[in-house]
């Protein structure tokens, strides 16, 4: 038998004896946290909320191009979404956090193009296009979703007359409008693509900010302009 063969070995020129008073105080079972203070819990409680309604709403716009869920329960949802989005948003730190929606997307490593079109316009599918339902306009239309859309749009161009020019003012009026127009007709009629733009121009302001002169003058011609269209729709 031969005997075992030792292996080659080169003593280390430096010696490392562990010292148990160096020990690290690490407690494994201990749960780290990332923030030391209210204020900053409540950040990125924050940032994780619009983290999970972007992924959320990404999945929801599949789920109603598939059929997935109904058209009441999708607006639904889509709505709730978006409000939950702009009511984080309206905090100013954690809007400065944010960024822009590219930005906050790039950092978390996330896609979601679908959720991003929809957070872009500011509305549900259904809303921005309405469904192919039968249409239901000129004397099928009950009375009361007339009323109501036509008050929508003299409430909306009365507030540009009273000088309310501010995103916080005039996006809801300019959501009323479209939301009763498609309680009334389905049919794509004249300047009414205008109050859709102007939807998307307007989400994409910030908050408290304002239109420019131009810009108020422009708004009110095409919505004065989609009102007479609605109203030869009902003829």
């Amino acid at each position: 038998m031969y005997a075992q063969r030792q292996l080659p070995y080169a003593p280390s020129p430096y010696s490392y004896t562990p010292n148990p008073s160096l020990s690290a105080t690490i407690n494994l079972d201990e749960e780290v946290k990332l923030a030391t203070t209210t204020a900053e819990r409540d950040l990125y409680d924050s940032l994780a909320e619009i983290y999970s309604i972007i992924v959320t709403l990404d999945a929801l716009e599949k789920a109603y191009l598939k059929d997935s869920v109904t058209e009441s329960e999708y607006t639904e949802t889509c709505n709730r979404l978006l409000k939950q989005y702009k009511s984080n948003l309206s905090d100013e730190t954690v809007s400065k956090e944010f960024v822009d929606l590219e930005t906050f997307k790039k950092e978390w490593e996330i896609e979601c193009p679908r959720a991003t079109e929809r957070l872009r316009i500011g509305l549900p599918a259904t809303v921005e296009q309405p469904s192919q339902k039968p249409s239901t306009s000129g004397h099928g239309a009950a009375g009361s979703l007339i009323l109501a859309a036509t008050e929508n749009f003299i409430t909306f161009l009365d507030a540009l007359k009273l000088n309310m020019v501010s995103k916080d003012s005039l996006h809801p009026l300019l959501s009323d409008i479209i939301q009763s127009v498609n309680k009334v007709t389905d049919r794509d009629f004249e300047n009414r693509g205008k109050i859709v733009q102007w939807l998307i121009t307007l989400n994409q302001m910030r908050a408290n900010q304002e239109l420019e002169e131009d810009q108020a003058r422009d708004l009110a011609f095409d919505i004065e302009q989609a009102y007479h269209g609605f109203k030869e729709t009902l003829n």
